[in-house]
């Protein structure tokens, strides 16, 4: 059976077609600036040479189709016709408390991404219209939405909850939520497979760590706590965003400068975190390079970023009592070793020991980074979103 999974951006699309007899990967590739001059199709099939298609692309109807005509194009395509494709999956951000697996869609999943677009204003209208797009191009083939926020909907109410007024719960529905779940969701089984636990009697925490980072406590398969919240801007400090601030800087700030909520926030999304805190770079490797030719500031960024991720280690430890895994994830997780090692120097008290050599080796690709007598497992597991949520796509159609 072969699968298309959809990553729908305001002005982007990401895809990859699986075949799920192999989970193999047939072709992938990214429409960018769509609705903007200049877009552009990159198409990448497996055994084939990569090509690029400029052509305007007004909408994501346009983008769609685009992607449907590669794919069956004589000299890039990797099919013979649209109707080899069983079923769509689609990464949606946000289905708010409505959702708690993922779901083939219908006129009821697409009334809850709607509401749910105050909660995800440049994610959910996109993953929306990409439903609509694949809707109207392959009529009778079944979408599965996959949410971003249905892995963390396991959190029990005390981990969820905020403490401002209780109406405000109960009104809008202001609580965490989480985001990065189907990564959570993937790494965690797969740390579990690896290190050959009891999916019924396991403590793992993964940390999703790229431009956009999380972390999770996954107790016996099932998430517990998650560091992002209503939005992804709570938790870990992260490429532009703050993570964790106190509320009153944020008031103090707008004071001083003159600036309304929206503005502040939006500082606090798009010009803070690694890149506010550096003064150099929103982009890991260019503060590291920053670092080597003796930038205090670029330091600075790099010590803070490394102990919050430390910090909420330590705090789902205590949450779950105890811990088996921990696990590297992301862009920055999966191919950063010195912010690894910077990390798990944190974890003496766990009796967790690094295998440097081991940690300098692995790059992109599965390994385990602790030494053989660390009392914890400290992993490094390549995230794949994708195949994700392409089985979880299969599970629901086949």
């Amino acid at each position: 059976m072969k699968i298309l999974v959809i990553n729908c951006g305001s002005s982007s699309l990401k895809y990859q077609l699986f075949d799920m007899d192999s989970e193999s990967v047939m072709a992938k590739g990214i429409c960018e600036r769509i609705g903007i001059a200049g877009s552009a199709l990159t198409h990448k099939p497996s055994g084939k040479e990569s090509c690029v298609i400029e052509k305007d692309m007004p909408d994501h109807k346009v983008a769609v189709q685009m992607v449907l005509d590669m794919l069956v194009d004589p000299v890039h395509g990797v099919i013979s016709d649209i109707k080899e494709i069983s079923a769509v999956g689609h990464r949606v951000l946000h289905a708010a408390q409505k959702y708690i697996d993922s779901v083939v869609v219908n006129e009821d999943v697409k009334a809850t991404i709607r509401e749910c677009f105050e909660f995800g204003p440049l994610h959910n209208p996109a993953n929306l219209i990409g439903i609509e797009a694949c809707e109207h191009a392959m009529p009778g083939v079944k979408n599965v939405a996959v949410f971003d926020t249905a892995f963390h909907q396991t959190m029990p109410k005390k981990a969820y909850m905020y403490a401002i007024p209780y109406e405000y719960y109960e009104k809008y529905g202001i609580r965490k939520y989480g985001f990065h779940g189907t990564s959570h969701a993937f790494v965690s089984k797969k740390a579990i497979e690896l290190a050959g636990l009891d999916s019924n009697n396991s403590k793992v925490i993964v940390c999703h760590i790229g431009n956009g980072g999380s972390c999770s406590a996954v107790l016996n398969g099932k998430c517990v706590d998650t560091s992002m919240g209503l939005t992804p801007l709570e938790g870990l400090i992260m490429g532009t965003r703050s993570g964790d601030i106190d509320p009153a800087a944020v008031q103090f700030i707008a004071n001083k400068e003159g600036k309304d909520i929206n503005e502040m926030v939006n500082i606090l999304n798009k010009k803070s975190g690694i890149l506010g805190l550096s003064g150099v770079s929103s982009d890991f490797r260019d503060v590291y390079k920053a670092v080597t030719e003796g930038n205090e500031q670029a330091q600075t960024a790099l010590d803070a970023f490394s102990y919050r991720v430390a910090k909420y280690v330590g705090s789902y430890v205590a949450a779950m009592n105890g811990v088996d895994a921990i696990v590297f994830t992301a862009g920055v997780g999966e191919n950063h070793a010195p912010v690894r090692a910077n990390i798990c120097q944190y974890f003496g008290y766990l009796g967790i020991k690094l295998d440097e050599q081991a940690n300098d080796n692995t790059k992109g690709v599965e390994g385990t980074i602790s030494t053989a007598d660390s009392k914890v497992k400290v992993m490094v597991i390549p995230t794949n979103e994708e195949l994700k949520i392409a089985q979880e796509t299969l599970a629901l159609v086949q």
